[in-house]
């Protein structure tokens, strides 16, 4: 029986209707060298997502590879839970080097869900055991439209994709939504002059009217990744972090996606020179070589923590595997290789060449927006693009754009009818033209026909 029966006979595929899976024939991934997979039939692609946003420096990066194979040699996990680890510690100290200004602690977990669920439960129990009874109502959060945080359940309480979360809603906190770049007024990016103080004014009449029960607000900066690669408009990070500080509520910036240079720079909150009160990172953490997140936080909110055991205010959360020594020692080898070869500086030079070759694309009439920071992109697909009429959702019309470049070499995965770009920060001049050029054959294959 082949690898392709054997998966459909037992593996069920996350976001994946299988009934339509069962009917095709899987595409079985084998190997993978540098930027390229190779699936059991020996056929190669470049891998336009990263295996979904994780892989940064190509796969079976030497370093990483050596870091993980020499840790094994010495310890593959022990806990944290009473015990501290070389590792971690190790780990710890360098994303502190590279973490924006101001974060002090680190607190590791598996995966962005967690990372994310981490931060909420880290801010709304910071306000619970605040000395101030006034500030013990902060129970509440806002999130923006169109938000994915994750799928746990207190990821799925921020998110905002009904199609993702509206099924969990009886599951589910309430959570206050603020308008964004995916708002009603610019549903394909931002068109409207004002749209982005209209969008911080949203911000701002939520924080206005109930920053007594405000704990935290939780953002993506720059770019909504899942939401279909939406940006965000210039400076609005940078001021709502001031209007946090201005209402006394905390600031956690989901860099699942957008961490570890996806954008030019190492996290994307340093385009506005803004430190969150909690971060949280996972994804490019390793490399893409092994499960590992991390929450980072203030000294300031570690601190809201400290006491006599018996108050209980430490945080009750924990991860049988946090802390990993093997996902640490190639979290520790992958930030090395950033310094080492002077990694994002290449990102804005291959960003800017995948720019000027994006901007062919924007001559089809079924390219109705192209949206980019870094190598994060997402190319909307409609109908019509004066009109900006979208395809029936029926017609999956992202989904046979990706399955057509597949004969050109390249894996991709679209959201909806928004085909995303995201290769490994060590992607080529070379394939970053391959993969528009594969892109732009697959758009007129699949939208002429």
């Amino acid at each position: 029986m082949s690898y392709a029966d054997r998966d459909q006979r037992h593996i069920w595929h996350p976001f994946t209707q299988m009934s339509d899976w069962l009917k095709e024939h899987p595409l079985v991934i084998e190997r993978a060298e540098g930027n390229t997979l190779i699936d059991t039939e020996g056929n190669c692609y470049l891998d336009g997502v990263s295996s979904l946003w994780v892989n940064v420096h190509g796969h079976d990066h030497p370093k990483i590879r050596r870091a993980v194979h020499e840790q094994l040699d010495r310890l593959a996990h022990s806990t944290l839970l009473g015990l501290a680890s070389v590792p971690s510690i190790d780990a710890a100290e360098k994303l502190l080097e590279v973490a924006p200004r101001g974060l002090t602690r680190v607190f590791f977990s598996d995966n962005g869900s967690t990372a994310v669920e981490i931060a909420a439960k880290m801010a709304f129990q910071y306000w619970q055991q605040h000395p101030d009874r006034r500030l013990q109502k902060k129970t509440r959060f806002v999130a923006l439209k169109s938000a994915y945080h994750g799928d746990t359940l207190g990821a799925v309480s921020l998110g905002g994709v009904d199609l993702f979360h509206q099924i969990f809603g009886p599951l589910c906190f309430p959570v206050y939504r603020a308008e964004n770049a995916g708002c009603y007024r610019c549903p394909y990016g931002l068109r409207y002059p004002d749209c982005d103080i209209h969008c911080l004014e949203s911000m701002e009449g939520i924080l206005e009217h109930h920053a007594e029960e405000i704990a935290a607000v939780v953002v993506e900066p720059l770019m909504q990744a899942a939401a279909g690669m939406l940006r965000l408009p210039e400076g609005w990070l940078r001021r709502v972090r001031g209007l946090c500080d201005r209402h006394e509520v905390l600031l956690i910036a989901d860099e699942v996606a957008t961490g570890f240079g996806r954008t030019g720079r190492m996290f994307a909150c340093e385009h506005e020179g803004v430190t969150p009160d909690l971060l949280a990172v996972a994804k490019g953490l390793t490399g893409g070589f092994l499960p590992l997140a991390a929450t980072l936080a203030t000294e300031r909110l570690f601190e809201g923590f400290l006491g006599p055991v018996e108050a209980g205010r430490q945080l009750f959360h924990g991860h049988t595997y946090t802390g990993n020594a093997l996902g640490c020692a190639a979290t520790v080898a992958n930030l090395e290789i950033f310094k080492a070869e002077d990694v994002l500086a290449r990102v804005r030079a291959r960003a800017a060449r995948l720019a000027q070759r994006l901007e062919g694309l924007r001559d089809l009439a079924w390219v109705g927006d192209i949206r980019q920071r870094g190598l994060m992109v997402g190319v909307e697909l409609v109908r019509d693009r004066e009109t900006r009429e979208p395809f029936d959702p029926a017609e999956r019309m992202g989904h046979h754009v990706c399955m057509a470049i597949r004969n050109r070499g390249v894996i991709l995965r679209p959201l909806g009818d928004v085909v995303v770009l995201m290769p490994p920060l060590s992607v080529t001049e070379a394939e970053i033209d391959h993969l528009v050029s594969a892109l732009e054959a697959s758009i007129r294959e699949v939208a002429a026909g």
